[in-house]
């Protein structure tokens, strides 16, 4: 049995791995997490005490960090400021969180001789046409377009310095959008979800053209365990499920499963900067690690999630009307 520190384990895709390491495997976790606004204990309700503790606490917090590494075999690093809106509003928690706190866990990692595993995001690499029939690799040069993926883009460089001049026994993947329960309802597929059940009209940045790649968080969170438990030290391994659609697809789909008209929704001013098309080529992750996505056909990944979010309002609830205040300050 391995000991597992999860940073960002109580936000949307380190709680759904939390959980997918404990069902799956011997692994001992334990969660670091600063509970911002996006963390939630909630998430991470009734998993079993002989396997799982929960710490409090900053990925910036050099001492706390140190402790923590050192009393763990492997890091796996989710903690980050992740909403591109938000960070056009405030780039510096984005700074903060995931450059200050990816160089502590580095260093830390570096003084303990401990595994590190980093989870970035495809952003990093900007965007591709809509007519691009192309897709991101490892070896796509990185072209960010927002503070949220320059931030990203710049801890994923300092682990791979970290690991070519120290020696840092680390690896990284790259994942496209994630889906699943979970989720803050500030994410374009619970905000459209829990505004339908709560009688608003979703609505839709521009056109609606914009593609992104859609992955079931336990997909995502099945690749990463493959990859601390067999990835190659150093190596960077892009996550994706070939799952491509365009966010008024999205939205149109979200409608029909839920039981309304197609075109129930209104448009809104773009965002500036907006990614056109993001597209993940998985090749060297299937054919070295063997993973395949177990939720393949997104419309019924989709109506899972759906039935998720209207079974457990009670957790999405008390962060709605927040998130719904914020949005309106935009015009959105």
């Amino acid at each position: 049995m391995s000991k597992l520190l999860v940073t960002g384990g109580a936000g949307f895709i380190g709680s759904n791995f939390v959980r997918h390491v404990l069902a799956n495997s011997d692994h001992a976790v334990t969660v670091l997490d600063a509970l911002t606004y996006a963390g939630h204990l909630s998430s991470l309700a009734d998993l079993p005490s002989s396997r799982f503790r929960f710490v409090e606490g900053s990925v910036c917090d050099a001492a706390l960090v140190d402790d923590l590494v050192a009393a763990h075999d492997v890091t796996v690093h989710f903690a980050a400021e992740s909403h591109n809106d938000n960070s056009l509003r405030d780039p510096s928690p984005f700074i903060q969180t995931n450059l200050v706190g990816t160089f502590e866990l580095l260093e830390a990692a570096r003084r303990h001789d401990s595994r590190y595993h980093h989870v970035s995001t495809d952003e990093v690499y900007g965007d591709l046409a809509l007519n691009d029939p192309s897709r991101f690799t490892e070896q796509t040069p990185y072209n960010p377009s927002s503070p949220y993926s320059a931030s990203k883009a710049g801890s994923d460089l300092m682990v791979r310095a970290w690991v070519r001049s120290f020696g840092v026994r680390a690896t990284i993947s790259n994942c496209s959008n994630n889906y699943g329960p979970y989720q803050h309802v500030e994410k374009f597929i619970p905000r459209q979800i829990t505004n339908i059940i709560d009688g608003v009209r979703p609505r839709l940045y521009g056109a609606g053209l914009n593609v992104r790649d859609w992955i079931h968080v336990d997909d995502h969170n099945a690749a990463v365990l493959g990859i601390i438990d067999r990835g190659r030290i150093g190596e960077t391994y892009l996550i994706g499920a070939d799952g491509e659609h365009n966010n008024k697809t999205v939205i149109e789909e979200i409608l029909r499963i839920m039981g309304q008209p197609a075109d129930a929704y209104d448009h809104v001013d773009d965002r500036p900067g907006h990614d056109l098309r993001y597209a993940i080529d998985a090749t060297k992750l299937r054919e070295e690690l063997g993973w395949r996505p177990r939720y393949s056909d997104f419309e019924s990944g989709l109506a899972m999630t759906i039935n998720w979010y209207r079974e457990n309002e009670g957790w999405w609830r008390p962060m709605k009307a927040s998130t719904e205040q914020a949005y309106a300050k935009m015009g959105h």
